[in-house]
C-alpha cells in the first residue's frame, strides 16, 4: 500500500461520528443520531450565561442559577458537571446536558458549572484531567476576593464555594472521579475558598483488561454495547496502553492507591442495564473497603446515562438523591 493511501486508511470508525485515519487525523461526522430523542424541555426560573475558563484554548464553561438566586442574600452549593461521550464525542452545550444541568440548578437548587473540555483521539487522555486542573485554577481565581476585573458576577453574588461538589454522566463521571483524587492528592489544588464537599458519578465510564460479569453477560436492552465502549477507549487512552491504565481502571492492581488520600463522599449511581455496572459496582465496594464515605444508588431497570434522558420516576428518583447528598 502506497503512503497515502495508509495515511487515509480508517483505523476506528464510530458510527461515522468519529473516523481516525491512519496519519492520526480525524473526521467527524454529525452526532446526532447517537443523540438520545427529545425533547429536552427549559427548566423555568433558570438563568444561564458561557464563560472562558481557558483563553488559550477556547473552552468554555456553562453558568447556570436559578432566578431567585440573583437577589437571594443566602448563597447556593456549587455543583461542577462534566459532560459524558466516552471522551471522544459530546459537548457541553449539547441539549440533553444543557436541560439536565436547568434541572439540576432549580431543583437542587444549586450555581452549576458545565465545564467543556478537550476530546479525544484529537487530544487523547491526560488532556482531559488538565484541563480539569486548568477549569479548577480558574474557579480558585473567582472565589478569591481579589478576583477583580476577571470576576463573573454570578459566582459572586450566588455561590458558595465552600459547598463545592464535583460530578458527571458517563466519562464525565469518570473525569469527576480524577479532578477529586487529584485535589485530595494535592495534584491539583482549588485554593482556600474552594472546598469539595462531595462528589457523584453517574453511570460512570470505568474499564478493565479483564471482563466484569455485565460485560461477560450483557443485560438486555443496554444502549451501550461492550464493543463501543472498548472502541471509545481505544481512542480516548495514550497511545499503547491498555484498559488497565489508572485513567480507566481506577482500582487497576498495582495502581495508586486511593486508601491514603482525603477523599470526600462519594454518590455512586449503578444503572442495571449497563453493561459498565459491574465496573461501578466495583468500584463502590473498593470505596467502602478502604473506609471511604460511599453511597451506592442502583437503579436496576434503568440504561447507562440515564440521568440526562427525560424526565421519569428514575430521574424524579435520582433528584431527590442527589438533593438529599449536596444538602447534607
Amino acid at each position: 500500500m502506497s503512503g497515502g493511501g495508509e495515511a487515509q486508511r480508517v483505523v476506528e470508525d464510530f458510527f461515522g461520528v468519529v473516523r481516525l485515519l491512519g496519519d492520526g487525523s480525524v473526521v467527524r461526522g454529525d452526532e446526532s443520531a447517537l443523540v438520545p430523542a427529545g425533547p429536552f424541555p427549559d427548566a423555568p426560573g433558570v438563568q444561564w450565561k458561557d464563560a472562558v475558563y481557558d483563553a488559550a484554548r477556547g473552552l468554555k464553561v456553562r453558568v447556570y442559577r436559578p432566578h431567585a438566586a440573583a437577589g437571594d442574600e443566602g448563597k447556593l452549593p456549587v455543583l461542577v458537571y462534566f459532560h459524558g461521550g466516552g471522551y471522544c464525542i459530546g459537548a457541553y452545550d449539547q441539549p440533553m446536558f444543557h436541560s439536565c444541568c436547568q434541572r439540576f440548578a432549580a431543583e437542587l437548587p444549586a450555581v452549576v458549572l458545565s465545564v467543556q473540555y478537550r476530546l479525544a483521539p484529537e487530544h487523547r487522555l491526560p488532556a482531559a484531567v488538565e484541563d480539569a486542573a486548568t477549569f479548577f485554577s480558574w474557579l480558585r481565581a473567582q472565589a478569591s476576593p481579589g478576583a477583580g476585573a476577571g470576576a463573573e458576577p454570578w459566582l459572586a453574588e450566588s455561590a458558595d464555594f465552600s459547598r463545592t461538589f464535583v460530578s458527571g454522566v458517563s466519562a464525565g463521571a469518570n473525569l469527576a472521579h480524577h479532578a477529586v483524587v487529584r485535589i485530595a492528592a494535592g495534584q491539583i489544588v482549588p485554593g482556600p475558598a474552594v472546598r469539595v464537599a462531595g462528589y457523584a458519578l453517574f453511570s460512570a465510564f470505568f474499564g478493565s483488561d479483564e471482563r466484569t460479569a455485565t460485560e461477560s453477560d450483557p443485560p438486555a436492552g443496554a444502549s451501550l454495547t461492550v464493543e463501543m465502549s472498548d472502541q471509545l477507549w481505544r481512542m480516548a487512552l495514550p497511545a499503547g496502553v491498555t484498559r488497565d491504565h489508572p485513567l480507566a481502571n481506577p482500582v487497576a492492581p498495582g495502581g495508586a492507591s486511593l486508601e491514603t488520600l482525603p477523599l470526600p463522599p462519594a454518590l455512586v449511581v449503578a444503572p442495571g442495564r449497563d453493561v459498565l455496572c459491574g465496573h461501578v459496582l466495583r468500584y463502590a465496594a473498593r470505596l467502602k473497603e478502604m473506609g471511604k464515605a460511599v453511597e451506592l444508588a442502583e437503579f436496576p431497570g434503568e440504561r447507562h446515562g440515564f440521568s440526562v434522558g427525560q424526565r421519569s420516576e428514575a430521574t424524579e428518583e435520582l433528584m431527590g438523591i442527589l438533593k438529599r447528598f449536596v444538602n447534607k
